[in-house]
């Protein structure tokens, strides 16, 4: 049970990522908000599991409707919260969605439906959120990344590692703009998990089949990059791992979160990347005069 309760928004909270952290945040004593869109229709299964789960294991944990592609419907959760609990203390920004295939197949408007989702429903929750957070002068925005953005970097995935490494972008700039209201920024980078999610199975495709089959030549390209990363990775992996660093980073007092943190069981890079970016953008700060913004520790 953790001694530093905090109020938590989970966005994406109906699977994988998202929902793991959300349970595990409960259980370590944190009041949650387990966010996802339709909460009373298609996703109502979903939002029913939890209230299952937080009655059998005595956990403050709350489905919420929110739809991160509707700046309504974040205004509304974020309101809601706070009318309830007087507060909001960590916004995860975790909702996401993978689509696979050749880039050129993938049209403008499907480029920017994967942006929408995994880039400007952050930037929407967090016009929602901010405003409470900097009235509060206090608060943490924790940001799901990936070892795409820094690491090795699979083919087919464009729409989605480009939208990611936008957010991981926005995320670092905001760091910076956050920290004299004292807002904290942690940004969680997990590796790929080839089980335990439903992030490959669920991945959505172009509608563009003639071009996709103009790439016939990289037929079964994908499937042996998903056979060599399960091979590489070890039994152990499991996305609690994230979910578990998630609580570590939300039960931490303020002042003392890692800017980043990397949870990559496959080593594709992505931590040393890390390292040498971290030190570079730290010497950079202090050669320009902005060190003072900064966080004072780094974790990879």
């Amino acid at each position: 049970m953790s001694s530093n309760k905090q109020v938590v928004l989970v966005t994406g909270a109906g699977s994988g990522i998202g929902k793991l952290s959300a349970q595990s945040l409960a259980q370590a004593g944190h009041i949650v908000y387990a966010t996802m869109r339709d909460v009373e229709g298609r996703n109502k299964p979903r939002a029913d599991e939890i209230r299952a789960w937080a009655s059998a294991n005595d956990a403050q944990i709350f489905p919420l409707e929110l739809d991160v592609l509707s700046q309504a419907s974040a205004d509304a959760a974020v309101a809601a919260i706070v009318k309830q609990q007087g507060r909001l203390d960590v916004v995860m920004h975790n909702a996401g969605h993978l689509v696979i295939g050749p880039s050129e197949a993938f049209t403008p408007e499907e480029f920017i439906k994967v942006y929408d989702t995994n880039l400007f429903g952050a930037l929407r929750v967090n016009r929602a959120a901010l405003p409470q957070l900097r009235g509060q002068q206090s608060g943490l925005l924790l940001w799901i990344s990936s070892t795409t953005t820094k690491g090795g970097f699979p083919p087919f995935m464009g729409p989605y590692g480009s939208a990611k490494a936008a957010m991981d972008s926005v995320a670092v700039t905001m760091s910076y703009e956050l920290t004299r209201f004292g807002i904290e920024t942690s940004i969680v980078v997990p590796g790929a998990f080839t089980r335990g999610t439903d992030h490959f199975p669920t991945a959505g495709k172009p509608a563009d089949q003639k071009t996709v089959d103009a790439y016939h030549r990289y037929d079964g390209v994908m499937d042996k990059v998903g056979e060599r990363l399960t091979a590489l990775t070890p039994d152990d992996a499991d996305p609690q791992g994230v979910a578990d660093e998630v609580v570590r980073i939300v039960s931490l007092p303020a002042g003392e979160r890692p800017p980043r943190a990397v949870i990559d069981y496959v080593n594709d890079g992505a931590a040393e990347v890390i390292e040498v970016q971290e030190r570079v953008r730290i010497d950079f700060a202090k050669r320009i005069g902005i060190d003072d913004l900064l966080q004072a520790q780094v974790v990879v």
